[in-house]
């Protein structure tokens, strides 16, 4: 019987990587590199030992490897979570990544590379791996440290700037331009098409997830799962996509979804299966002649890498508000790069635009730096000693004083929420309404052209149906006044603010005017729409306005049900602050000793300097929990505490946490800091009267004052003014204590 060669070379495959990742796992050491080195294995580059004879279709396996890698990065994503890391992981990253981006690209020209080369090189560069810095923490018991919940902010922002750097460097490798107007344009269809894609994504499928859940077995869930993610891969594809955007985008879907978990679950030994293959294959194309080869350049980047990161976040990190020692300590654990960048290097050989040799180069170095990041991680903090020790008092006055600002709490102004409030109902209206009618031109109009013989009936009737379809969206878009209460009060002042908002009016009727003319102009000319169309359309918006307006809102209802459909299930990442203090999160296992005590019998605050902020116990959260709590098996707490404080606590609880998701799943509770000033009604008040623990269940944890720290203040403390108080709750909660 005549066996395929492509079951020989996985059986191939399969087994010596199995072999290489039970010795790097006993070795303490990443498995990617284990996997490599099958690759080198079973490849060509090795004449000594069993080779593949279907390259090719490994290299399908491979591809499936890298669309499945990003569909389940997209279930640990979701665009929520990234909306609500804050501003400290958003600019370190960004400050990282351009850095890196700049560096590579000059080191690449100095060495002479092609200007192609050098700009692959930078996009290598500027990825670190979210696989080494997770074992790395884990293994060092680092992951409730202050500095980790930075990294792994980082992190996410940087999964989504690899995606928009594919997309770039695709474009700029096939137009082999560097225009910005060209750029421009492709990020700007990116962004629409992105928009288009999660506004749809999040109305349709939680609400099919939700109504088919009866019909769910962990066998359905998984092919419908598989069947959305490949299904949006032909989608990304045929618009002008990568795949693997195609598969992150609907992956980042399926993370708003109450089924996220389940779907990451049930993906995982797919998703390990064809990474395995992807990662295999990049050992396969390794080729160890060319690293003697280029073995200057190699060691030169290596070099570059750590310093260049090191640099970069460190500095990111300080402009974001963080001290000298969590920003160092990120820097550091941030210097090494892994599989995006293995991605990026494979895009440049697949597009046919980069020289053979960047990818082994990008192998080399993620190796080196794989065995260098936990020595650079230890050795964080002696640095740090040493440039405090070293650094002038007046530099590390300027530094402590930068970083005070960050987290803040302040009253919102007026002009704020309603600015916010315009861009967000003219942006995500004006996407919905391009989105319907790019959709009726290509298909709705043919359909309609078939039946109807006269092109101008045809074009009566597609139109009369498009306007149909997107007149609650219009509507919208000229009529609903946003936030009634803060414009409301922006109108009673007369003298300075009836010109602005009349102006925003005016500007979003022009918006409305503009993209029926869009619409218009793809059926008939602009004379017709000015003269008939128009017209008509701002009759029909006055007279169906109730009507349209009750449709909007039941379309609005259902998009921020489903958006916020897995609130009170999984929680987020804490907003980090430049105080010292810091929440870490901790699973009470069922064999603990504190199991059935109560808070007040524990003492925790007493013995470890520590505050719970909340216990979270199943669907239930218990806020600012009472002195009465009990502790039952399973809680998930959250602790607000220094570095020291919490590493002492990490030894009551043993807790076993695994992945990424237990230090970047909980943003309800944060630390947040606000000042005792004329936005508040708290000067005079003790922390007992000011009912924060009972109005929105807050916890002071500290107060600044004059420069002195009083941690865990008493009850009866009087806060005075221009008091900084450092308090655990819910950010929309507190919001509650400024004036309106």
């Amino acid at each position: 019987m005549h066996l395929p060669n492509l079951i020989i070379d996985l059986a191939l495959i399969l087994g010596v990587a199995g072999i290489t990742t039970l010795i790097f796992r006993k070795l303490k050491q990443p498995v990617v590199l284990g996997y490599i080195l099958a690759g080198l294995l079973v490849g060509h580059n090795i004449p000594w030992t069993p080779t593949i004879s279907d390259e090719k279709s490994v290299s399908v396996w491979a591809e499936i490897g890298v669309v499945f890698l990003l569909f389940s990065l997209g279930l640990e994503f979701s665009f929520k979570k990234l909306m609500r890391i804050g501003g400290t992981a958003s600019i370190t990253a960004i400050v990282e990544i351009a850095g890196m981006l700049g560096i590579g690209f000059l080191v690449g020209r100095l060495m002479g590379w092609s200007t192609m080369d050098s700009l692959f090189l930078g996009g290598i560069l500027s990825i670190s791996s979210t696989t080494i810095i997770i074992r790395a923490f884990e293994e060092l018991g680092i992951k409730s440290q202050r500095f980790a919940g930075i990294v792994f902010g980082v992190l996410i922002v940087e999964d989504l700037v690899a995606i928009l750097l594919m997309v770039i460097l695709s474009t700029v490798a096939v137009s082999q331009k560097f225009a910005g107007g060209e750029m421009l344009i492709s990020l700007m269809k990116l962004v629409f098409f992105l928009a288009v894609w999660f506004l749809s994504g999040i109305f349709i499928l939680p609400t099919f997830l939700q109504k088919a859940r009866k019909l769910m077995s962990e066998e359905t869930l998984l092919i419908v799962s598989l069947g959305l993610c490949l299904g949006m891969v032909v989608l990304a594809t045929n618009v002008g996509f990568s795949p693997a955007l195609g598969a992150f985008v609907m992956g980042s879907i399926l993370a708003e979804t109450t089924m996220a978990e389940k779907i990451e679950h049930l993906i995982k030994p797919v998703k390990d299966l064809f990474a395995a293959v992807f990662f295999v294959s990049v050992g396969i194309i390794f080729d160890p002649g060319t690293i003697v080869e280029y073995k200057w350049p190699v060691l030169i980047l290596t070099v570059v890498t750590i310093l260049g990161k090191i640099l970069s976040t460190t500095a990111g990190a300080l402009l974001s508000g963080q001290p000298l020692k969590q920003s160092l300590q990120s820097g550091m654990s941030l210097a090494q790069i892994g599989e995006f960048s293995f991605i990026i290097a494979g895009l440049g050989l697949t597009l046919n635009v980069t020289s053979a040799f960047l990818y082994p180069i990008a192998v080399a170095i993620s190796a080196i730096t794989t065995f260098t990041t936990p020595y650079l991680i230890k050795f964080s903090e002696p640095l740090y000693n040493l440039l405090e020790a070293k650094l002038p008092q007046r530099w590390k006055a300027a530094i402590n004083q930068y970083g005070t600002g960050a987290q803040t709490i302040q009253a919102e102004s007026d002009w704020k929420i309603v600015l916010r409030n315009y861009i967000s109902v003219m942006v995500v209206n004006s996407v919905i309404v391009i989105a319907l009618v790019l959709l009726s031109e290509k298909f709705l109009w043919p359909l309609i052209s078939e039946y109807v013989s006269s092109p101008t009936l045809s074009s009566v009737f597609t139109c009369f149906i498009t306007l149909i379809a997107v007149a609650p969206f219009l509507w919208a878009l000229a009529i609903r006044r946003p936030n009634s209460f803060a414009y409301a009060n922006l109108w009673l002042d007369k003298k300075y603010n009836h010109g602005p908002l009349v102006m925003l009016e005016v500007i979003r009727n022009i918006l409305l005017v503009l993209l029926v003319g869009f619409l218009v102009d793809r059926l008939f000319t602009a004379m017709v729409a000015l003269f008939a169309v128009l017209p008509v359309i701002i009759v029909v918006l006055l007279i169906f306005s109730r009507r349209l307006q009750s449709f909007y809102s039941r379309i609005e209802k259902r998009f921020m049900s489903n958006l916020n459909e897995r609130e009170g299930t999984t929680n987020g990442v804490p907003d980090l602050s430049p105080w010292d203090a810091h929440i870490a999160y901790f699973t009470i296992p069922p064999e603990s000793p504190n199991v059935g005590h109560t808070l007040q019998e524990l003492a925790w605050r007493e013995r470890y300097g520590v505050n719970i902020a909340s216990i979270e116990r199943g669907k239930r959260t218990v806020y600012a929990p009472t002195r009465n709590e009990k502790i039952f098996p399973y809680d998930n707490i959250s602790v607000i505490g220094t570095d020291v404080q919490l590493e002492k606590f990490r030894t009551v609880v043993e807790m076993e946490i695994t992945g990424i998701d237990t230090q970047i799943a909980r943003e309800d509770i944060t630390l947040n800091k606000l000042i005792i000033d004329e936005h508040t009604d708290l000067r005079g008040k003790s922390i007992r009267g000011s009912g924060i623990r009972e109005t929105v269940n807050g916890l002071v944890v500290g107060i600044e004052r004059n420069g002195e720290r009083i941690l865990n203040p008493d009850s009866t403390t009087i806060f005075e003014w221009d008091d900084v108080v450092w308090i655990v709750g819910e950010r929309k909660q507190l919001q509650k204590l400024m004036k309106e």
